[in-house]
């Protein structure tokens, strides 16, 4: 997989633009024939505008359309700070209340195939403070979606790719070889050793070991996991990563994954999402979003192609 028309959501309060950075390093890095294209996005929004009874609809306009090119200026700075031969900058600025519905309504519109969006650290560098526009990107984007924390990238530029190996179903088998040829194909003008897949395995269940005495636990554990080992050897062997690569481990993945990101000192992780609608949207239930919270590193969060 190759990103070659890119949505940048911009940063109002901050004076870096880490997002629009990491999107022209990705441009670098990836051999195109053609030019990239990177749009930026800015929202703008100020609800003293709305709050005027004596203005007409067309005076509000024109507020609107003035204030919007006010910030066109300020973006234009930084299309000519990134400005390179084989990229190709757009910007796009709107006036909206909810970011969230902008980023939306801007890749329904567009032929986007990622969105780039900056997302802070927590003081303590232990994890990262994802906005509810974050989430709502998260869940329902219907094209990948690059997490950057700020450029304080590794120079190991190590990838670490979240796969589920269990083989229960055949759809997932599909899903990792997106997964990991999408890391591949970021990782092409790099080692390819750069690259580790992870996999967690469960525990045996509590409630089994405790009301079947002759339950073997032990037993279990291990055809458990020397399954795992198998569908991760087969699969590592289909792109030729090494064995001391790979990471399959007892535990639940949202413990598992950002575990292993710390130790290898990953500057990406990629991990697989499951949209959802309705109430489910709103809560943080799945096991993505938990991984996601545990993370101290640069995110790209992938929904299957096939459901």
């Amino acid at each position: 997989m190759k990103f070659n028309n890119i949505l940048v959501v911009l940063n109002p309060d901050n004076e870096k633009q880490y997002a629009l950075a990491r999107a022209v390093r990705l441009a670098r890095e990836q051999k195109h024939d053609d030019k990239i294209k990177i749009t930026v996005l800015l929202t703008v929004y100020d609800l003293s505008y709305e709050m005027s009874a004596l203005l007409s609809s067309e005076e509000r306009q024109e507020m609107h359309n003035t204030a919007i090119e006010q910030q066109r200026q300020a973006v234009q700075f930084y299309l000519d700070k990134y400005a390179e031969p084989d990229i190709e900058f757009d910007s796009h600025i709107v006036w909206n209340s909810n970011e969230a519905d902008a980023i939306r309504e801007e890749v329904e519109n567009n032929q986007y195939d990622l969105v780039v969006k900056y997302t802070k650290d927590e003081e303590s560098f232990t994890s990262l403070i994802f906005t509810p526009v974050d989430w709502q990107l998260l869940r329902k984007c219907p094209v990948p979606v690059l997490m950057v924390r700020d450029g304080d990238w590794k120079h190991q530029r190590r990838i670490l790719i979240a796969v589920n190996v269990s083989g229960e179903q055949e759809y997932q088998n599909e899903f990792n070889l997106e997964l990991v040829e999408t890391g591949m194909s970021l990782a092409e003008n790099l080692n390819r050793g750069n690259v580790h897949l992870v996999s967690a395995y469960p525990v045996a269940p509590i409630n089994m070991a405790i009301d079947l005495p002759e339950f073997n636990t032990s037993g279990y554990e291990n055809g458990i996991r020397g399954q795992h080992l198998i569908n991760m050897k087969a699969l590592r062997q289909q792109f030729c990563i090494d064995e001391d690569h790979t990471h399959v481990r007892e535990g639940f993945p949202e413990d598992v994954i950002p575990q292993v990101a710390k130790e290898i000192e990953a500057e990406l992780v990629i991990l697989g999402t499951v949209g959802r609608t309705g109430l489910s949207a709103a809560l943080l239930g799945n096991t993505a979003e938990h991984v996601i919270n545990k993370l101290s590193c640069n995110l790209l969060a992938i929904k299957p192609s096939k459901k």
